[in-house]
């Protein structure tokens, strides 16, 4: 297939019933979002089909993960069951608890002498500062999210994951832009996909396809440029961000290959995110191969950072304004 042929699906609002645009356009994946309005905060979880690969990738200085290490090409786990992402900074971690007691009870895991242990990665987003701080994803909710989880397409905009999300805190919560949770797909030749699911709550701006600011710190309408912002030195960046998700491809990976796909997928936090990877950032990128398609790790990677800055910026134009935070629908 050739690149004019590829399709590279950015807005949920052009699904069709033919059409899967987001990351259960993966055959098998499941994904199911728990989202309280009035804490503003929430998780969501991705559930896998067996013998999926995993891998990881995370930079910035802030991170708050849960079986990363796992995921190293030399550890001795090859298959991940599930993948947890939320708020809640640190304390949102406790969400994986709820997603392996669901996975327990169906009989799902790395099976050892003493039962089954699913193996479940999770990242956090700091989102503290919006809502109600004493109120965080916790193991009830991570196993309500596994309860909800279905193949349909992925709802996007402020639930799950993101919905504490925010872009840009440096002039304050009323002068943000409302992140979320976002989500696309390509569908290439031989019936291969790549996809992506991403929460966005992020130091730097979110950029469109054409490198403008579509989502920042503004003021009267107009966005200040985090770039702008910090060159002259009148912001100190607040220590409460993150991106983090997930890309997903049919294809058959090995651990090695999984991980080169998490690190390639980072590009498309890059490209529409500037600045990105800061000290006040701790964004993690799983990957996760189900195995269905025979595919070279190079075309996968190449299109991972392509559905990653297209799943961040349907995050951004799916956003509502939550806890005083507009977003970008409301200011345009």
């Amino acid at each position: 297939m050739t690149v004019c042929q590829m399709r590279i699906f950015t807005k949920m609002t052009t699904t069709t019933a033919m059409t899967n645009e987001t990351l259960t356009a993966i055959d098998g994946i499941r994904v199911g979002h728990a989202t309280d309005t009035q804490a503003i905060t929430g998780c969501t979880v991705i559930l896998c089909p067996p013998q999926t690969v995993g891998g990881v990738d995370q930079r910035g200085s802030a991170p708050g993960t849960r079986e990363t290490d796992l995921l190293r090409p030399s550890k001795l786990v090859q298959h991940v069951h599930a993948v947890v992402l939320a708020g809640g900074s640190a304390y949102g971690l406790a969400a994986a608890d709820g997603v392996m007691r669901y996975l327990e009870e169906g009989g799902i895991g790395y099976p050892t002498a003493g039962g089954v242990v699913p193996i479940v990665p999770a990242a956090i987003l700091f989102d503290l500062d919006i809502g109600r701080s004493d109120r965080r994803p916790d193991a009830a909710m991570g196993y309500a999210a596994c309860q909800a989880a279905s193949a349909a397409p992925v709802p996007q905009g402020s639930l799950g994951a993101g919905t504490g999300a925010v872009i840009s805190r440096l002039m304050g919560l009323p002068n943000a832009t409302k992140g979320g949770i976002g989500s696309a797909a390509v569908h290439l030749g031989n019936g291969l996909i790549v996809a992506a699911l991403i929460a966005v709550n992020t130091v730097g701006d979110v950029l469109d396809e054409q490198g403008n600011i579509i989502a920042g710190a503004h003021q009267n309408g107009q966005f200040f440029g985090a770039l702008n912002l910090l060159r002259m030195q009148n912001s100190t960046p607040p220590t409460t961000n993150t991106v983090i998700g997930v890309v997903a491809t049919n294809a058959r990976l090995s651990k090695e290959d999984a991980n080169y796909v998490a690190s390639a997928a980072q590009d498309g936090l890059a490209q529409a995110i500037r600045p990105a990877h800061t000290p006040f950032d701790g964004d993690t990128i799983f990957a996760l191969a189900t195995g269905q398609v025979e595919a070279a790790a190079m075309t996968v990677s190449a299109f991972a950072a392509e559905v990653t800055a297209a799943a961040i910026r349907n995050a951004v134009r799916q956003a509502e304004s939550l806890g005083g935070v507009p977003a970008l629908r409301d200011l345009t």
